[in-house]
């Protein structure tokens, strides 16, 4: 298992936890099923009222797909096999309320679980970067998900600076992307009474509320998800010249 869940039935809380953290809690296809189907069976749990993610260890939240995972894609430049495009909870139909407690890196992938939160709770030493560029990838559903949550120049910076500049938690909880930041190694504490607050009211109001907060953005971003896989197709360098833009250094300077 690469999952680790814990229900409180007293408080109505569930804490899901990435379990890789000898890899940054990176996705790799078991996991990425493992979350699509433990959303889904909070579907059919009613003591499950709200939800925490979060990461193993202090080095990362979630850095994005394991590189080591190899999906064979379609040869036509309009459709592509996203392993990821399931990982999130509205991607799964799941309304009831879900937390991101953010420890360390965020990059890349991560950004289908933090696009789908309700809000980001991040440790002082959390940092968000999008590599894709940097190794001729096409930040499509990331850079879609996190205009939903960040100023236009903010994500626009942030998605083609690629591996040379991280925003720091500081940067991210001015701009709005963070509602909240708490001590080193307290995020996940902090996210949990943000959780037992929200899981204490009744349930069908706050699930209705979660509903009404997402319809506020969700036909701009089915349009713009609807262009993903194409532009995925037609930008993305083929996977062996990425590969050989791994391991090469940018300057990595943090913007404040």
């Amino acid at each position: 298992m690469s999952l680790l869940i814990e229900c409180d039935k007293e408080s109505g809380v569930a804490v899901v936890t990435l379990d890789r953290p000898q890899k940054h809690n990176a996705i790799d296809l078991e996991t990425a099923a493992e979350l699509t189907a433990v959303w889904r069976q909070f579907r059919f749990d009613d003591s499950v009222r709200a939800v925490v993610i979060t990461g193993a260890g202090e080095k990362a939240f979630c850095t994005g797909i394991d590189r080591g995972v190899e999906v064979p894609q379609p040869p036509s430049p309009y459709t592509i096999d996203d392993p990821l495009v399931a990982i999130g909870p509205k991607a799964c139909d799941l309304w009831k309320p879900v937390i991101a407690a953010v420890n360390g890196m965020a990059c890349g992938g991560a950004f289908y679980l933090l696009g789908e939160s309700e809000f980001i709770v991040a440790d002082e030493r959390a940092t968000f970067f999008d590599p894709h560029t940097t190794y001729g990838m096409v930040s499509a559903y990331e850079a879609i998900y996190m205009a939903q949550r960040m100023p236009f120049g903010e994500v626009a910076r942030m998605s083609l600076m690629g591996t040379a500049e991280r925003l720091s938690a500081r940067r991210a909880y001015e701009i709005g992307l963070v509602s909240e930041l708490a001590a080193p190694g307290g995020a996940l504490a902090a996210a949990l009474v943000s959780a037992e607050v929200i899981a204490s009211y009744p349930p069908a109001a706050v699930e209705g509320t979660v509903r009404a907060v997402w319809a506020a953005s969700a036909p701009a971003r089915a349009q713009a998800v609807a262009q993903a896989p194409q532009l995925i197709g037609l930008g993305n360098l083929p996977a062996d010249q990425q590969a050989g833009l791994f391991g090469k250094r940018q300057p990595g300077f943090r913007l404040r």
